[in-house]
């Protein structure tokens, strides 16, 4: 087959798959990070905006403002705390199981809120966010949140769409204003349950990056006309592989490629960017014929030619796990900050706040001494403070 034909069959299939979308995402925009919340009232003259609030903030909040620390989803470690105002941390990641429900997380979400003063973020607010996926992987439990089915379950309902945006008013009313979901990789069903991270625990929505495209993206409409980022995961995907980065090292995929058969399974990741997707997560595994060398996370041919070029994304490119997954662990925390920043991640998660000393002294000291660098370090700012401008998170002046 032609590389025309190839490329004119893959477009008629994001087409239809993004028609499909709007069909189950009736009455959504199209408008990045659209989200019901609004910004404190101010005049045109001194209203905050990205723009502004990249050249007002000091190269040690932006870099802040560039992390997602972890802290348990059943209260805010103070270890976490004095970090927002040590480092500026500017995003905070809910771990673990909670079963106190709504009420409990609220209380918890309210004391990393009080953090994002103007001596510790700028009066920036935070990101607060959880893996609310469903199934086995759904982190706040307890009244006032519903028990959510895995993805294989959710994407053989129709009404997925209305069912995710009340998963995503649950999690409004906890404070909590992004999902670090929906998982965008394809499982095939030949392999199953035997692919460790997604397949085992069902959290693919389909074994067709067709269907997954779909239903994915009903998931991610839902949440965010809600109010709540959402975050496709895990590129260029986790479907393929035979062990889970979380608790191996070198981790390879064989097969996923930007060409030829196992390039559809990219297609879940184009439909989310089409769609404004304010979140795009990396993987941290290894992929033989894109970039044979380095993890995903670490490759700038993978973020920057494919994710960026390729597949057309414009948000925010968010990192897996740094802290404690056993992908990276053969790097330092330093330098697993450096590489993943210098290939174009701008949001670092780490679930431990035990790598932040370490990281962010990291960046800060390349941002200092390398144009280049502190050049990715200003653009990854800008890309945050507008997904923020969206969520009503920037401060009303600046």
């Amino acid at each position: 087959m032609s590389t025309i034909n190839r490329t004119t069959r893959r477009t008629v299939r994001i087409s239809r798959a993004a028609a499909a979308c709007a069909a189950l995402a009736v009455g959504a925009s199209a408008v990045i990070g659209t989200a019901p919340a609004k910004a404190t009232p101010a005049t045109a003259a001194t209203a905050c905006t990205a723009a502004r609030l990249s050249v007002g903030t000091t190269l040690e909040v932006k870099i802040g403002q560039m992390f997602m620390v972890g802290t348990p989803a059943t209260g805010a470690s103070s270890t976490l705390l004095n970090q927002m105002a040590t480092y500026h941390v500017g995003n905070v990641f809910l771990s673990g199981r909670s079963y106190g429900g709504v009420g409990q997380v609220a209380q918890v979400t309210s004391a990393i809120r009080a953090r994002a003063t103007a001596a510790n973020t700028q009066s920036i607010r935070p990101f607060i966010a959880t893996d609310q996926e469903g199934g086995n992987v759904q982190v706040l439990q307890g009244a006032g949140f519903s028990t959510i089915p895995t993805a294989l379950s959710q994407g053989s309902n129709p009404n997925l769409y209305a069912a995710s945006q009340g998963w995503a008013q649950q999690l409004k009313s906890a404070g909590v204003n992004m999902n670090l979901a929906p998982v965008a990789d394809t499982v095939p069903a030949s392999l199953g349950r035997n692919n460790p991270p997604i397949g085992y625990w069902y959290r693919e929505y389909g074994y067709t990056p067709s269907l997954v495209s779909v239903r994915s993206n009903a998931f991610s409409w839902g949440m965010r006309t809600m109010g709540v980022a959402s975050t496709a995961k895990h590129f260029p995907g986790l479907g393929l592989v035979r062990a889970n980065t979380d608790n191996t090292a070198n981790v390879h995929d064989t097969q996923t490629a930007t060409t030829g058969t196992y390039s559809s399974y990219l297609d879940p990741f184009r439909l989310a960017a089409s769609q404004g997707t304010p979140f795009m997560m990396m993987s941290s595994a290894i992929y033989d014929r894109i970039d044979p060398l380095r993890p995903a996370v670490f490759s700038p041919g993978i973020i920057q030619n494919v994710l960026r070029g390729q597949i057309g994304f414009g948000g925010v490119v968010i990192s897996d796990d740094l802290g404690v997954a056993a992908a990276v662990t053969p790097w330092s925390y330093g330098y697993r900050a450096y590489y993943a920043v210098n290939a174009g991640v701008q949001m670092l998660l780490t679930v431990t706040p035990n790598a932040v000393p370490a990281m962010y002294q990291a960046v800060l000291e390349h941002a200092r001494t390398d144009a280049s660098f502190r050049n990715k370090v200003n653009v990854a700012a800008l890309h945050i403070y507008r997904a923020k401008q969206a969520y009503g998170l920037l401060p009303p002046t600046c």
